[in-house]
């Protein structure tokens, strides 16, 4: 093989090395070829993407996880992490994610530092978790989509921020302030249609300013303490007025009771007088004896030691209970015989 230079004949093989024949060089070339057209032909999808097949740069269609094949050198694919959980980081930046995460010791006041809407300033550090769920939106209708996604974000912090005041930013608003960020910011990205579904919207720190944390600890600090004095009056309050308020009731019940009972018991002995007096003016003798008999056995009951006596004996000392008589005398006596 000969070619000319410089108005020379050149012989090709006087440039090769003696043991390599043409042939083979062809044939090398030929199968370099052949494996790079195969590899630029063939691709695989793994689990958690979608491959983005653009020919001539031209959208052409979706492919989902596996094996597929493409035009060589004229089809490009892009791969979309539709199955992965991305997220971008507002106010602070993680470095190296492990079992001790370091961050970042960079401030970034220009992303956290807000206006809250009672006119104080807070410092606001958030994460925004998002998954790709339209992998051609995502290319293709929006130019620098992360970019303009974190633009997003902090445009809709900063209005939910703002509607708030500092106290319920630093202390008890926070899980609505991450609900309507969330809620605002998937409206936003439907309608910029930059294909991203937002799953969650993470307060991560929220501080007031450096200059002013003493101040604000220090307020915070008295307004816990009153909480607990309020607190504890409050406990003191319904230990002692529920109590008072039982013993009232208490009382007055037991009047009631005693009142009650009392009229009862008058409108009862009243009823037996008049059915007693009944009595005794249809029978004036026996009823008067009838109620000597019952008086006495009330009373006699009482009586320890009692002595009855024929009124027609005359000898009263064989009756006398001498044993009990003794026994008395033993008592009255201090015990002598």
């Amino acid at each position: 093989m000969k070619f000319r230079v410089f108005d020379n004949d050149v012989d090709l093989s006087d440039f090769l090395p003696p043991d390599i024949p043409m042939k083979g060089i062809l044939i090398g070339i030929v199968l370099v070829i052949g494996l790079v057209t195969a590899w630029n032909t063939v691709y695989q999808i793994e689990p958690e993407e979608a491959g983005v097949v653009l020919r001539l740069g031209k959208y052409v269609g979706t492919k989902n996880p596996g094996l597929h094949f493409k035009l060589p050198f004229i089809d490009q694919m892009v791969r979309v992490p539709v199955e992965r959980q991305l997220k971008q980081e507002f106010g602070f930046r993680t470095e190296a994610a492990g079992v001790r995460t370091t961050f970042s010791p960079a401030a970034f006041l220009g992303e956290s530092l807000m206006l809250t809407g009672d006119l104080n300033v807070a410092v606001v550090e958030w994460i925004v978790q998002y998954r790709i769920a339209d992998p051609y939106a995502y290319l293709f209708k929006v130019r620098n989509v992360e970019e303009t996604f974190a633009d997003m974000n902090e445009a809709v912090m900063r209005g939910v921020v703002g509607d708030r005041t500092v106290t319920e930013v630093l202390t008890v608003g926070r899980q609505d302030i991450e609900l309507n960020a969330q809620i605002a910011l998937q409206e936003l990205c439907d309608q910029y249609e930059n294909g991203i579904r937002v799953e969650q919207v993470v307060l991560q720190d929220v501080n007031p300013p450096d200059p002013v944390k003493p101040s604000w600890d220090e307020v915070n600090q008295a307004q816990q303490q009153r909480d607990r004095l309020i607190n504890e009056a409050r406990a003191d309050y319904n230990s002692v007025i529920p109590r008072a308020s039982g013993e009232a009731q208490q009382t007055i019940l037991q009047a009631e009771g005693y009142a009650l009972n009392r009229v009862n018991r008058s409108e009862g002995d009243a009823t037996r007088f008049k059915s007693l007096y009944e009595e005794y003016r249809r029978a004036p003798d026996v009823t008067r004896r009838r109620m000597y008999l019952e008086t006495m056995g009330r009373v006699m009951v009482k009586v320890p030691g009692k002595v009855i006596l024929d009124e027609k004996a005359q000898g009263i000392l064989p009756l006398l209970p001498m044993d009990g008589l003794r026994r008395s005398a033993n008592l009255v006596g201090g015990g002598g015989d």
